[in-house]
């Protein structure tokens, strides 16, 4: 993937246009966990689905999403270490607890979810818990491991996080299939409730 077009958000602002190329959810249930989709919408589909669906009505929800019809449109795409949108920010330095939700390219493992972060003991139980309801998971080996204090997942109260990469046949598999979805929120809202 090319070099992200825009280093901050204030950048990305200035050259595009709110609730037309892109729409931004922050809701603040008053919850320690914030679950966010920084790159949702058309970004990387279906993140923005997967996070509202694991916040419910329980978790405080953040999602930056692509609004234009193109199937993604990347150039919205700001890194995770530079995504400083203000409510973002806010939502997450009042969290105890971070969930970051992306997409990644296939790539040796397609259907295998890549998850990184500071906040190892719940890394793992999500990959745990994913992989006991039948989904393929790794913590170490990848190509994002999301250990950076400047990562968003990274930058909640506790300044530890969880980053959670999706690759594409993955994301496809979730999006047409309702059952698999269910089970992916649910094994991921067990690992959160464990740790909270």
């Amino acid at each position: 993937m090319a070099a992200d077009q825009y280093r901050s958000f204030a950048e990305l602002q200035t050259a595009e246009r709110e609730l037309i190329d892109y729409r931004i959810v922050a809701i603040d249930r008053g919850s320690p966990v914030t679950i966010i989709a920084p790159h949702g919408g058309r970004i990387e589909p279906p993140t923005s689905r997967v996070a509202t669906l694991l916040a419910a009505e329980v978790f405080n929800l953040y999602c930056f999403e692509g609004l234009r019809p193109d199937l993604e449109h990347h150039e919205l795409h700001i890194t995770s270490h530079n995504f400083d949108e203000p409510r973002c920010c806010a939502l997450v330095g009042a969290s105890d607890i971070v969930v970051a939700l992306h997409g990644q390219q296939d790539r040796d493992r397609p259907h295998c979810v890549d998850i990184g972060g500071l906040d190892r003991v719940l890394r793992d139980r999500m990959a745990y818990e994913l992989e006991r309801d039948g989904f393929e998971a790794r913590t170490e080996g990848h190509l994002f491991p999301a250990t950076g204090g400047e990562n968003i997942c990274n930058r909640g109260r506790r300044g530890q996080g969880v980053q959670l990469e999706l690759p594409r046949s993955l994301r496809d598999r979730l999006r047409t299939n309702a059952q698999a979805m269910a089970g992916f929120v649910e094994a991921m809202r067990r690992a959160i409730e464990a740790n909270a």
